[in-house]
């Protein structure tokens, strides 16, 4: 069976058409869309056709690329583009037709047109200077490729438009059998001047990468941080209707049945360190810190697994669905980590989500965290801790204008006590924690969430 990768920014006109093509052939029982970050509705298109979505740890190309691969369950992967609907009727076939028959291990596309401009002032001059034979291949920069899983793991994703051209190097690097096939016409290159630029530039980064040339020898190293996004900035821009009601609930034992952490411990074989660092009188911030040490060098595949296997409250959806026609903005403030919340939105289709960022390099968590400065505590706290999720309701609530009479917070745990306690109405849900039910305005216990919308009204 074949998993199709499709990588998405901002592309909601067209994700459901390129989706509907993927699945035409009858091999195709997963599609994966790798969101960038959109500003768009391309995670609500891409769930109405019952694709897999997932978020990106960091804004790029190359990172999302890598991490569907992560995510694919088959040794057969295609990667579409998200923009281009116009495919063949079976572009899937085509592409895996080789991969199928065992002929090739990477399948390169290409149009029956001339290669665009990057690829033909730039691109082959290069090949021809440092790789010569990779110039039968006629267009070295096209974006819709297939593979075998099992060698996409052997090679770099680079996190731009040299991912493209770095991909077909490093094939040919570890020995794949390549070949290339026919997809029809496309007509492409619609970029104007000064992205062409900056295509042309990281294009030829990614070959003098590989030749070990580096703005005149200085050679680059793997360990350069990739820019982390304003989490807060990309969590809430998509909020610009102005809302005037607002609901946050917390993520574990209330979205969640159960803890992403401890979950994650039971799976890692950390639990005993995970109940050292819980049960220490150090404050939350540096616990915090402690916990993502915990997980250093697992993969965002395996942490997203994690998060899939607790199971949501099962009215989840349904009630977020009529809390938003209420008109509320419904969100996460987590104390867990802002990738893992994420993924819980999107299986939601929750506004906005708020967490710790657990940092990745490559798709691997490097065990360090970097906690949003809305969480800590500042002049115009209304509470004693240093780190709070209550900071973080009254940054939102004060950025939208929306006022504590029409907010409401749901949770479960003594993290949440003050937050609940600031809402316009704070809700106790499930709680073990009697000074969390007496702090709420409402105590609820069951599997339901229903009993939420008696009180958002």
């Amino acid at each position: 069976m074949v998993t199709v990768i499709i990588p998405a920014l901002n592309e909601e006109k067209t994700i459901r058409q390129v989706i509907r093509q993927a699945r035409r052939n009858p091999q195709v029982n997963e599609v994966i869309v790798v969101d960038d970050m959109s500003s768009d509705n391309t995670i609500a298109e891409a769930k109405k056709e019952d694709a897999r979505v997932i978020t990106s740890t960091h804004v790029g190309k190359g990172d999302s690329m890598r991490e569907g691969m992560l995510m694919a369950s088959n040794e057969i992967i295609v990667f579409l583009e998200p923009d281009t609907p116009t495919y063949e009727e079976d572009i899937v076939g085509k592409m895996t037709a080789p991969l199928i028959r065992d002929e090739a291990d990477f399948v390169k596309s290409y149009y029956e047109r001339q290669g665009g401009k990057v690829a033909e002032i730039l691109a082959k001059p290069l090949l021809e200077l440092f790789f010569p034979h990779l110039l039968k291949f006629r267009q070295p920069l096209s974006g819709m490729i297939a593979g075998k899983k099992s060698i996409f793991q052997k090679v770099e994703f680079d996190n731009d438009y040299g991912v493209d051209i770095g991909l077909l190097i490093d094939m040919h690097q570890v020995q794949a059998r390549i070949t290339e096939v026919c997809v029809g016409e496309i007509e492409t290159d619609r970029h104007p001047l000064h992205v062409l630029g900056r295509m042309a530039k990281q294009v030829a980064n990614a070959i003098f990468k590989r030749v070990n040339i580096f703005d005149g020898g200085r050679r680059q190293t793997d360990e350069t941080p990739h820019m982390m996004r304003e989490q807060v900035e990309f969590a809430l821009k998509e909020l610009d209707r102005q809302p005037k009601k607002m609901i946050v609930f917390d993520m574990d034992y209330t979205l969640l049945q159960g803890s992403f952490i401890r979950t994650a411990a039971q799976r890692f074989g950390f639990t005993r360190e995970l109940n050292d660092i819980l049960g220490s009188q150090k404050s939350n911030y540096i616990k915090t810190q402690q916990i993502a040490r915990l997980l250093e060098g697992k993969t965002f595949s395996e942490l997203i697994n994690v998060v899939e296997s607790i199971p949501l409250i099962g009215d989840a959806v349904q009630v977020i669905r009529e809390l938003q026609v209420r008109g509320y903005v419904c969100g996460i403030i987590s104390d867990s980590y802002h990738s893992i919340a994420n993924h819980v939105k999107n299986l939601l289709g929750l506004d906005f989500t708020l967490g710790n960022e657990l940092e990745f390099q490559k798709s691997v968590a490097t065990g360090e965290v970097r906690i949003p400065s809305q969480l800590l505590k500042d002049r115009f706290s209304r509470c004693e801790h240093d780190h709070c999720k209550a900071n973080m309701f009254q940054y939102i609530l004060h950025r939208f204008g929306i006022s504590l009479a029409d907010s409401v917070a749901v949770g479960d745990g003594e993290n949440d006590i003050c937050m609940v306690k600031m809402a316009g109405r704070g809700v106790s849900f499930n709680s073990t924690t009697p000074v969390l039910d007496d702090a709420a305005d409402y105590v609820f216990r069951g599997d339901s969430l229903k009993p939420v919308l008696e009180v958002a009204r």
